[in-house]
């Protein structure tokens, strides 16, 4: 496998922490006091997020509220792959039904040639997508998602809404669904063109290897991993925040295949003749999120870039072999639930 696209660090996928950002946003005005008692105000001066200098409840930042989250981050954790491997189970499952009806399929097709010829765009969309390579066609719907909260961000009415569920925040009543969806939110247009630059950058290699099912289970589960790492460390070190994006995911898919595929060769965009290799590459951006996390910088959620890569180097060392390829139980309960192909 070979990742030829170049990595640059200097604008590298980060999770961005609002509490220590400051923010340009026209269009805010200051919100109601919400339920957790996080009040925005606008600084217009600033590029990044529309929110500063909160007024966070820390009050709520107990140990003991880990809990929750944590059962929620296994049990999700628990959905995903099974969820997954269902899905793995029925694609073989509608192929196979294919191929025993391949002529009625072959007839089906120039029946369905000749209805859509006159279609340009029908057929102008399907070439495109027939030439996507399996992992472009991950994050194709992936990059979409993400680009429409970053449009609804920009909409005045549902700020409130994408404060309340598309950004983490572990002293909030509402700590479950924000854990998913705060992994598809970035208010920053930089932020989020460098972290959707760097998932296609690699994830065309990490579907080659775990395949389209298993690399959907892998970054949905690491952005949930990542939140709870994010809660873990405000908690411990009584730093209340809201964080959003979907660096610590993209980390876990980087963390697997710098893992899997040490060897390989990555560059920085804008000094292409200096390489190094993957496993250098992480090595040095776990030693970066280390420093940043012993340190108290406060620019990125550093301890959720730490979480997203040790589960991805977790899932490439060990979680692959013990965990997914030990799915058969699973498939052969779905299987007699489902009977046999007709």
């Amino acid at each position: 496998m070979a990742l030829s696209r170049m990595l640059k660090f200097s604008n590298f996928c980060s999770k961005e922490n609002l509490l220590y950002r400051n923010p340009t946003l026209k269009n805010v005005r200051h919100f109601r006091k919400s339920r957790n008692n996080v009040e925005p105000k606008v600084n217009p001066d600033s590029l990044a997020t529309p929110f500063t200098n909160m007024n966070v409840n820390s009050s709520n930042l107990n140990a003991k509220n880990l809990l929750k989250p944590f059962v929620f981050t296994v049990a999700f954790s628990g959905a995903c792959f099974i969820t997954s491997a269902i899905w793995e189970y029925e694609n073989m499952r509608a192929h196979a039904k294919n191929v025993l009806r391949r002529p009625m399929k072959f007839f089906k097709k120039h029946i369905d040639d000749r209805v859509h010829s006159t279609n340009y765009l029908f057929k102008e969309v399907k070439a495109w997508w027939s030439g996507l390579t399996e992992g472009e066609r991950i994050f194709a719907p992936i990059c979409a998602l993400n680009i429409l909260v970053f449009l609804a961000w920009r909409v005045p009415k549902f700020q409130p809404y994408m404060l309340k569920y598309f950004c983490s925040n572990p002293a909030s009543r509402n700590v479950f669904v924000p854990m998913v969806l705060s992994t598809f939110s970035h208010y920053s247009g930089l932020h989020l063109l460098a972290n959707m630059y760097v998932l296609h950058s690699f994830s065309t290699g990490a579907v080659h290897s775990l395949g389209k099912e298993q690399f959907l289970a892998l970054y949905m589960t690491a952005g949930v991993v990542s939140s709870f790492t994010s809660y873990m460390y405000k908690i411990i070190t009584k730093q209340p925040g809201l964080s959003l994006g979907a660096s610590g995911a993209i980390m876990a898919v980087l963390g697997y295949v710098c893992t899997q595929y040490p060897d390989t060769r990555l560059g920085i965009i804008l000094l292409p003749v200096f390489t190094f290799s993957a496993g250098a590459a992480i090595k040095f951006i776990i030693g970066l999120d280390t420093a940043g996390v012993l340190l108290g910088w406060k620019f990125f959620d550093h301890a959720a870039h730490l979480g997203g890569a040790a589960f991805g180097i977790f899932w490439a060392m060990w979680g692959q072999k013990q965990i997914w390829q030990k799915r058969e139980p699973v498939l052969q309960y779905w299987h007699q639930m489902r009977g046999s192909i007709k």
